[in-house]
């Protein structure tokens, strides 16, 4: 098997929610695939100056270097390493996660093909990363998604709804965690017994705005911080609906996970979002920001039982095709040639 240097962001050994680095390394490992990581450093600078030294380290050593590509700040450090890997005539894939790399494309045409033209291969979590980066002319892009381990998520179809609703999301001011802490507020009015459920790591400041709003207007809100997948998977059979609020996306694997355990999502329509949830059939839609489409949306599933059944059974049905098993035959295609 091939040997494998990983660059990208590892927040699960420091506490944070896991990411793709996270997420995949122990999956390829167990695949036969020998795979280095770089970093987990929390400064950021001393996370930049690792993931560099680990490539020249490593130049002789591996077949390939990985690096993760997110769109915020992040985007810059696939910038360096990978202009690096170059110089030192690597070959590097680039894991494509941010929902605003378009953005990125369109704003930095000069940087952008610099960066993905020079790469072997760019792999794309989502249908939307893909159609955006064919549509700007890059022929190396290839469609692999975020997967699960489908027998990790026991199906609980879900019929008879109840107001009960689930957040799961580091608390960053993209995902726009106060909006779920609004909707709850209004749903209130109509459902006195609605109650809500954060799950997930404190990023910024919106965890603090959350809390304080939740506790001054005296709302039914649980803050569980950090879970592990097993104890969010656990804590999910007791709420009915997920709900997801963000403002920018790309394929987040949340999403999938609730798909395969049955609970029916209300969700913004943003980035990769619509290419993974069908508006009505796999889940229910709703324009970003619009805090009256979500309350919508939420009456529509728990005033129509039909609806609710329907929404959760093809959810699952969706999620199997996200299963590791299947995913893990694209990723040996494109490691081992």
């Amino acid at each position: 098997m091939r040997n494998l240097l990983y660059i990208g962001n590892e927040l699960e050994i420091r506490g944070g929610s896991p990411t793709s680095i996270d997420r995949l390394t122990p999956l390829l490992n167990k695949e036969g695939f020998q795979v280095k990581t770089s970093s987990a450093k929390k400064n950021q600078l001393l996370r930049l100056s690792e993931m560099m030294i680990s490539i020249i380290r490593n130049k002789s050593w591996t077949d390939v270097v990985l690096i993760d590509t997110y769109s915020t700040r992040n985007f810059w450090y696939a910038v360096l390493t990978a202009e690096l890997c170059s110089k030192l005539e690597l070959d590097y894939i680039l894991l494509l996660h941010g929902g605003d790399l378009p953005e990125r494309l369109k704003n930095n045409p000069k940087l952008s093909a610099s960066l993905f033209k020079k790469a072997k291969l760019n792999i794309a979590p989502s249908r939307y990363l893909f159609k955006e980066f064919q549509q700007a002319g890059f022929g190396n892009i290839k469609y692999i998604p975020n997967s699960i381990s489908l027998k990790d998520y026991t199906f609980k179809a879900r019929k008879n709804l109840k107001p009960k609703l689930l957040w799961v999301r580091a608390f960053a001011e993209i995902y726009n965690p106060i909006l779920a802490i609004k909707v709850l507020e209004e749903l209130l009015k109509e459902y006195p017994d609605a109650r809500l459920c954060m799950v997930g790591p404190e990023k910024d400041e919106s965890f603090k705005e959350c809390f304080k709003y939740a506790e001054s207007n005296k709302l039914p809100v649980k803050f569980t911080g950090k879970l592990t997948k097993q104890e969010w998977i656990d804590l999910s059979k007791e709420y009915d609906i997920f709900l997801s609020t963000t403002n920018v996306d790309n394929t987040p694997v949340s999403l999938i996970e609730a798909m395969a355990l049955g609970i029916p999502i209300v969700s913004t329509k943003v980035g990769g979002i619509p290419y993974l949830i069908q508006d009505n059939e796999t889940g229910l839609l709703v324009p970003p920001k619009n805090k009256s489409a979500l309350i919508d949306a939420l009456n529509a599933l728990l005033e129509n039982q039909n609806l609710a059944e329907s929404l959760s059974q093809n959810a699952r049905n969706q999620a199997e095709k996200f299963d590791w098993e299947i995913v893990k035959n694209e990723w040996k295609k494109v490691l081992l040639d």
